[in-house]
């Protein structure tokens, strides 16, 4: 009887969010006798705005409302474009409907926008305007781009510091960010906080919702949203520490039904982050019947770059011989890991190493960007004979890092450049045809990024890690901060950001190292 009323129970759970997936698809623009509008007391946007998924004549605009007044009620929203901050040449403009069922979170598909340009943009809701946002377009496919800025961050947790990096990035001026993974953490608190959640474990939709919304509070946060779009992978703290795939990670009360858990982290995911409308109906469609939703995509900046966001967690199979039989990561000695080097082993999911491979052959830009959420190259921690080697990260899938090196080396992918986080230090270096083999071919580079706040391993190890693997040319894991990747024809120069103390507000900011990559030699170069 309870296995026949849970099943109805998810029946009507899909059926109600495929009613509001039909319903939500066509409210980006609304005839007049659609508008509805609650009394709005105080500020709706107290969570700021933001906006993504750049194209040549498109870009995402994002708003969540706020406030006890929208308890249930449907709120339609005014937005626009305008050529100027002051909002004297708005150059488009229309309605869109924020819903209860998705948080109130608008998502606007802005379409027909001059290629290469900036814009900036705001909400109205009734008496109420929003921050304005600063966004821009990509040049067209075809078309010639002399610089691409990027600035690449990952892990922020909010009790482990302040978000002084986004201040000092702001002002850094990028052209866009790649975030990496871990907007949010699960944990309730952690030791000797810098600030508190003011909450326990996060489990429910309602909790993912409010940890968002916390994080979108702070004002450097929502500063940096504010100056350009984002572009956005995820890693496993948007859901649980370690999950993998539909296995549930480690941490916390236990869930008994962890594909729930993880549809509802998605659906907060998706109502915080500035992707596009038009995937809505799959998201909400793979949502309401326990599977995820696709994040990984393709954004091209002229002849430029072609920027490629992998999702290394959603697909991947579970960790091997994790220490004590348990779910979750742990340094292994893969000599004694029997499942270590199983091919069928995982990290993308088969449709998305075949999409990967597909999107490498087809060329046309001067760099190829991968962006996901974690470390590439061999990281062996233990000095002198002997290896041992994390389990969750691409260490752990040597089968799955052998097809996607194969796969940049078979597409001859111009001058390719991994980006990841994850693991709260900086570690710069080469992508090795073999990583079992130093001398090996360098097929392409890897910039690893620290943290915005999360905190690291003692730095003192991180020397001696980098004297066991050579294949990477620098490591450190004294400072938060970000990176600053700058691409021309010719070269790419990256920028490693750290501040001077995560606990203070006012901390300052300083460049921790400079290097640089000539395009068509795969080699990383102290500036």
């Amino acid at each position: 009887m309870a296995r026949r009323r849970a099943a109805r129970c998810h029946v009507m759970e899909r059926r109600r969010l495929l009613q509001l997936a039909t319903a939500v698809a066509g409210t980006t623009w609304l005839p007049r006798s659609a508008w509805s509008q609650p009394r709005l007391p105080d500020d709706p946007f107290t969570l700021g705005v933001a906006s993504g998924s750049p194209a040549a004549t498109s870009v995402v605009l994002w708003t969540r409302l706020a406030g006890a007044a929208l308890v249930g009620e449907p709120v339609t929203l005014r937005w626009e474009i305008a050529d100027d901050e002051r909002f004297a040449r708005v150059v488009q403009s229309g309605q869109a409907q924020a819903l209860p069922e998705l948080a109130h979170a608008a998502h606007v598909e802005a379409q027909g926008l001059a290629p290469d340009r900036w814009y900036f943009y705001r909400f109205t809701a009734g008496p109420w305007v929003s921050p304005v946002g600063r966004t821009r377009t990509f040049p067209a496919d075809d078309a010639p781009a002399g610089r691409l800025r990027l600035a690449y961050a990952s892990c922020q947790r909010w009790e482990h510091g302040w978000y002084g990096a986004w201040r000092h990035m702001r002002a850094d001026a990028p052209d866009a960010v790649v975030f990496l993974g871990d907007y949010i953490y699960e944990y309730p608190m952690a030791a000797n906080p810098v600030r508190s959640t003011g909450s326990g474990w996060v489990l429910s939709l309602d909790d993912y919702r409010a940890r968002y919304a916390l994080h979108r509070s702070d004002p450097d946060l929502q500063a940096m949203h504010h100056a350009c779009p984002w572009l956005y992978t995820w890693d496993d703290h948007e859901v649980q520490n370690d999950y993998a795939g539909e296995q549930a990670g480690v941490g916390g009360p236990p869930v008994g039904d962890f594909p729930r858990r993880r549809a509802a982290a998605y659906q907060a995911w998706y109502e915080h982050t500035p992707v596009r409308a038009s995937v809505l109906t799959r998201a909400l469609q793979g949502l309401a019947s326990g599977q995820g939703l696709r994040i990984y995509g393709q954004q091209r900046f002229g002849r430029l770059a072609t920027l490629l966001l992998l999702d290394t967690r959603q697909y991947k199979s579970p960790q091997a011989c994790t220490p004590g039989g348990q779910a979750g990561s742990g340094v292994v000695n893969p000599l004694q890991c029997a499942a270590w080097g199983e091919p069928e082993r995982t990290m993308l999911g088969a449709q998305q190493e075949a999409w990967l491979a597909a999107q490498l052959a087809r060329g046309g830009a001067a760099w190829t960007v991968l962006g996901q959420s974690t470390l590439f190259g061999m990281r062996d921690f233990a000095p002198g004979p002997g290896r041992l080697l994390w389990n969750d990260g691409w260490d752990g899938y040597p089968a799955a890092r052998r097809r996607l090196v194969e796969a940049l080396q078979a597409t001859a992918a111009p001058n390719p450049v991994l980006l990841g986080g994850d693991v709260h230090e900086n570690w710069v270096g080469h992508v090795k045809a073999d990583y079992e083999r130093p001398g090996s071919t360098s097929v392409g580079v890897e910039f690893c990024g620290t943290s915005i706040t999360s905190r690291a391993s003692r730095p003192e190890t991180v020397a001696v890690r980098l004297e066991e693997n050579p294949h990477f040319v620098y490591a450190e894991a004294d400072h938060r901060g970000y990176g600053i990747a700058e691409f021309t024809p010719e070269r790419l120069q990256v920028t490693l950001r750290g501040v001077d103390d995560v606990r203070r507000k006012d901390s300052g900011v300083l460049t921790l190292a400079r290097f640089v990559v000539e395009a068509g030699r795969p080699v990383v170069q102290r500036a």
